[in-house]
């Protein structure tokens, strides 16, 4: 099949939602996919970042991963989202850049992708469920064909999310089990945007 154009689009304070967006990206390409990774604007007030060493370093480390803009978009044909959960939802600097993609959903650029979602919290029932489905909110609204990771491969039986990849903060850094649900759940992506885009050309 010809590839397709993935996007990775995600924000991390302290690196754990960057290490499931890394695994993402070797999932999709290892599926075939051309890969963007894109980090959202971060839009807490320095002294705030800089107050939490943890927030500071991540920060630090990934100066070099370019910010996403509504171009990245435009070019996937699947898009992967990830957050941390804040209260069950999103974060709000994710939420920032969703919000200001209005003009692109107003012409009908944001439907027909398909679109799947990843986030951490720091306990086991720290709202995971609930931002994964948030975050289905916006894609029933783009137009969007919501592909989650089900329990389509044994993997998932064992990290026990159906509805995207995720990772408990808490237990420290994202381990062989989150790691290998998120490259599937971007494989799974791949393969569905594919057979799509195979199935339009016909």
């Amino acid at each position: 099949m010809e590839p397709v154009n993935v996007a990775v689009i995600y924000y991390s304070t302290s690196g754990n939602v960057h290490a499931l967006a890394r695994a993402a990206v070797e999932g999709a390409e290892k599926a075939g996919a051309y890969v963007r990774l894109r980090k959202v604007a971060e839009t807490a007030p320095p002294e705030a970042v800089d107050a939490h060493p943890a927030w500071a370093g991540h920060r630090e480390d990934t100066a070099d991963v370019t910010e996403a803009g509504h171009g990245d978009l435009e070019w996937a044909a699947a898009v992967l989202v990830g957050t941390p959960t804040r209260f069950g939802n999103p974060a709000a600097q994710l939420r920032q850049f969703i919000d200001s993609t209005g003009p692109l959903w107003f012409e009908g650029k944001l439907a027909d992708k398909v679109y799947s979602a990843f986030t951490a919290s720091n306990s086991a029932h720290g709202g995971q469920e609930a931002t994964l489905l948030a975050l289905g909110n916006t894609f029933y609204h783009w137009g969007g064909v919501i592909v989650p990771p089900g329990y389509t491969d044994p993997i998932q039986f064992t990290s026990g999310n159906p509805y995207g990849a995720s990772h408990v903060a808490g237990e420290g850094r994202p381990g062989e089990v989150s790691l290998q649900a998120a490259r599937h759940r971007a494989r799974r992506v791949v393969g569905v945007a594919a057979a799509l885009k195979a199935g339009r050309a016909a």
